[in-house]
């Protein structure tokens, strides 16, 4: 007989209660196998793509494009015996029957399973079937004689066209059949307004726009919201959002600002640029600035360290895990350099082009984005001077760089040409005191006015 399973919702990251469906790449009627992916998700902390945990045919899907699902629901219902005879599929809501639930990855569920990243374990212990009352076996020749299952008839899955992203990133939520009644009447969802829950678009609401009467031009002003587009805060979004209210309101932040003489650095570069060791590496003025702040971290350990209020402890680390503040078309993400205090200088560079590259691609895993000690935010690759940054929860401080400019600066009693930077250190003053935060921001400073300062570190 066929064999009905569905797939939940995994956790794929630690905490994680929710993820939003981007981009299915089966549909029903596909034949897939053992860990094809099959979907790609989008958490709080980044874009995902989950594999088959089984091999079979694909017979309902049970998200849609652009929506939102909690972890433990079913996404996906797959026939694991295709060739079997007909039997009717589980409802969706069905999980729990099935021997899935919304457990945490690695932990026994119901009846002996063990949750995993891509479905659940076999059961523990030795299946065991109940024997039948008031049976006998049947003769040889009457089994041989039974009629063969038919076969079962699986319609073609009608195509439906697959919804197409607005340039800010919000899909109209509809189910196909909606889909395909509003493309057959010429209508836009994007113009619409969802009556059903949570902003679903109905069949009542494509046929209203059918039958609703064209709007009559007037000389009125008034703002109706017509030219305003609202998307859903969900994904990084979200998270970003949750992430600097958290820290905004709970660390008290204080931020200071240098302006600072690069020129000697910036002429180090040129220099390197041509060194053979250098060849082929990206020097940008954020590896410099990244070697400085993971210096400085030595002569002030306050900036690396973390408050824990749960234990009434001040945690020091005795590594540097160098977050970077990167602009993505999903948000703003922080992927994190780890053990950048380790690292030469060409490695530290290297580490950054890899890292904004994945950071670009939207492939930034979750557990790259986790447990940093301090931030760099490069605000100036936006023709930006300073800012006063926010804090990333768990850590002390995190130093914004600025744009590099030619201007007039005071050397040696005379005004000349010089490349000018400004730095501003914003951090948590329950743990670093004003000294400490003045002292850090004035070696990081010294050592982009005049790298030979590190031989004295």
């Amino acid at each position: 007989m066929p064999q009905y399973k569905q797939f939940p919702l995994p956790d794929t990251a630690e905490g994680l209660t929710e993820a939003e469906i981007l981009t299915w790449h089966v549909k029903p009627g596909d034949t897939v196998t053992v860990n094809q992916i099959i979907v790609e998700i989008e958490t709080a902390k980044a874009a995902v793509e989950l594999p088959c945990p089984w091999a079979g045919v694909v017979t309902e899907l049970h998200a849609e494009p652009g929506q939102t699902v909690e972890v433990g629901v079913p996404i996906i219902t797959i026939d694991t015996d295709p060739g079997g005879a007909a039997a009717p599929a589980p409802a969706p809501a069905a999980a729990e029957s099935n021997g899935t639930s919304s457990g945490k990855i690695g932990e026994e569920m119901p009846g002996g399973r063990i949750a995993t990243l891509v479905g659940y374990g076999p059961k523990s212990g030795t299946a065991k079937r109940r024997a039948r009352k008031d049976s006998a076996p049947a003769p040889a020749a009457a089994v041989a004689a039974a009629p063969a299952p038919a076969p079962v008839v699986v319609p073609e899955p009608v195509a439906v066209p697959a919804p197409v992203q607005a340039p800010g990133g919000y899909v109209p939520l509809a189910k196909p059949p909606v889909r395909k009644l509003a493309k057959d009447l010429g209508v836009d969802l994007y113009a619409l307004t969802g009556s059903g829950p949570d902003g679903v678009i109905t069949r009542e609401d494509v046929e209203s726009a059918v039958s609703a009467p064209a709007p009559v031009a007037t000389q009125s002003f008034e703002d109706n919201g017509s030219r305003e587009r609202r998307v859903p805060i969900k994904g990084v979004r979200k998270a970003t959002a949750q992430a600097m209210v958290d820290s905004a309101f709970t660390a008290p932040h204080v931020t200071e600002f240098l302006t600072v003489d690069v020129t000697p650095m910036m002429e180090l570069r040129a220099r390197l640029k041509n060194h053979p060791e250098f060849r082929g590496v990206k020097l940008t003025p954020l590896a410099f600035c990244a070697k400085a702040v993971v210096l400085a971290t030595r002569r002030t350990p306050d900036v690396n360290a973390t408050w824990d209020s749960a234990a009434n402890e001040i945690v020091y680390k005795d590594y540097v895990h160098l977050g970077i503040a990167a602009a993505t078309p999903r948000g703003l993400v922080v992927p994190k350099v780890r053990d950048a205090d380790r690292m030469s200088l060409k490695e530290l560079a290297v580490a950054l082009d890899e890292l904004a590259t994945v950071a670009r691609d939207g492939k930034t895993s979750p557990a790259d984005m986790m447990n940093g000690t301090i931030t760099i935010t490069n605000v100036g690759v936006f023709g930006v001077d300073t800012g006063t940054p926010i804090l990333n929860p768990g850590e002390s401080a995190i130093l914004a760089l600025g744009a590099i400019r030619d201007m007039p600066w005071v050397v040696d009693g005379e005004i000349k040409i010089r490349k000018i930077c400004q730095l501003a250190l914003s951090f948590d003053h329950r743990v670093v005191d004003g000294q400490q935060g003045s002292q850090f921001l004035a070696d990081v400073g010294a050592l982009l006015a005049d790298p030979g300062f590190a031989m004295t570190y």
